[in-house]
């Protein structure tokens, strides 16, 4: 059955959604589920921005014929070539062999990666600056490199002053039915899930977010047209204002999170008993992650919300907790910065942690990581009270 939707007179929506999928990029979870997003024009000309996953080939190919009716396919827009948006373009110029497929350089040097009969498509190469003229549309490229592969483009319409913005703006989260994120609670029901989207996905390139950020300031943009998540066409800027922090690594809150790592038990018992003390003693949202229990891209979007976040954890095999130093690993390796750290150990005879996972945070750019930290030996007693109410003071006045 047809599952286009129309999003202005002339601008449907053809994509999918994966209820099934049970991790995206086969490394963070999403029970939540993942839209696939293209757009059809119908104008003039034709067009298509951007195929979908071919999980979702069945219900993205009838919806494009059902858009079609009786009109040829003018252009394929490729705005991005990663396989969860470009996998059906073999599909979609095999039914439609006249086609012009548009993209940039980099996008027909990466294509061919893929589908070397792509030697012989149809071609039209853009450049940021160029125009693509379907009859009442407009579209502007812009040039959006490593946000978040190199190839990457952006397009603004002139008619809906829409951006459709690849990758960007987008978030995990099928769509149950409706197509704009004003049909939603959006902070409830995606605001997690696009800023772990964000963080994970795209989290590294925060410069180059910034960069095309400071592009689209110059635009009137009325509406977003993102490959995943909800079409925004409401509350814009409330959504971009999120992407400003998010790129500038600025915490959206003063909240502290306790991420531990445990053994037996008794270092989450400490964890747990600084969490009551924090919440007593500052009034503020303590969250309480199990490293072990909690994937990590959950634990990275959780960094990107808050300001202070404190790591306790065990000395195993003379070094640090193993998911502990995973979480470690990833906060560098998507250059988390502008954070406050507060360390925690356990060790029945050697605890080390502290001064391993120090080494580690002074690697990123911008962090503070107080002196005050806290050390028990195998388990948290009454004689431990005044130690742990120096680490949550310093917490607080961090």
């Amino acid at each position: 059955m047809n599952g286009a939707k129309k999003i202005s007179e002339d601008i449907y929506w053809i994509g999918g959604s994966d209820k099934r999928l049970e991790r995206f990029e086969n490394i963070f979870p999403i029970p939540e589920g993942v839209s696939y997003n293209s757009y059809f024009i119908d104008d003039d000309k034709t067009a298509v921005f951007d195929t979908a996953d071919i999980s979702v080939s069945d219900q993205y190919l009838e919806n494009l014929k059902d858009c079609l009716k009786d009109k040829k396919l003018d252009y394929l827009v490729v705005l991005h070539m990663e396989p969860d948006h470009c996998s059906l373009i073999s599909m979609v110029t095999a039914l439609f062999p006249e086609v012009t497929v548009v993209g940039g350089a980099k996008t027909f040097t990466i294509m061919e990666q893929f589908f070397p009969e792509a030697k012989d498509f149809k071609k039209l190469e853009v450049k940021e600056g160029d125009t693509l003229s379907t009859g009442k549309h407009t579209f502007h490229f812009v040039a959006a490199p490593m946000v978040h592969w190199p190839e990457v483009l952006m397009a603004y319409d002139d008619a809906s002053k829409g951006l459709f913005s690849a990758d960007a703006f987008g978030t995990f989260g099928a769509l149950d039915g409706g197509i704009f994120a004003d049909e939603y609670d959006f902070e409830k029901d995606f605001l997690s899930s696009a800023r772990r989207y964000y963080a994970n996905i795209v989290g590294k390139y925060g410069m180059q977010v910034q960069a095309v950020l400071k592009k689209a300031a110059g635009l009137d943009i009325q509406m977003l047209f993102p490959l995943h998540g909800p079409v925004w066409r409401k509350d814009i800027a409330w959504f971009i204002d999120k992407y400003q922090k998010w790129s500038t690594y600025e915490p959206e809150t003063d909240d502290i999170i306790v991420v531990y790592g445990s053994l037996y038990g008794h270092t989450a018992s400490a964890a747990m008993a600084l969490a009551s003390l924090l919440r007593d003693k500052s009034g503020k949202n303590i969250k309480v992650y199990d490293v072990s229990g909690v994937d990590v891209s959950y634990l990275i979007g959780e960094v990107w919300r808050c300001k202070k976040i404190v790591l306790m954890c065990p000395t195993y095999n003379n070094g640090i907790y193993p998911p502990m130093e995973s979480f470690l690993t990833d906060m560098a390796a998507l250059s988390v910065s502008n954070r406050t750290f507060a360390l925690g150990q356990n060790g029945t005879w050697a605890p080390i942690t502290v001064k391993l996972m120090t080494e580690k945070l002074q690697n990123l750019k911008n962090v503070t990581v107080l002196e005050q930290s806290l050390t028990i030996k195998s388990a948290l007693h009454k004689s431990d009270t005044e130690s742990l109410e120096a680490f949550a003071n310093a917490i607080i006045e961090a």
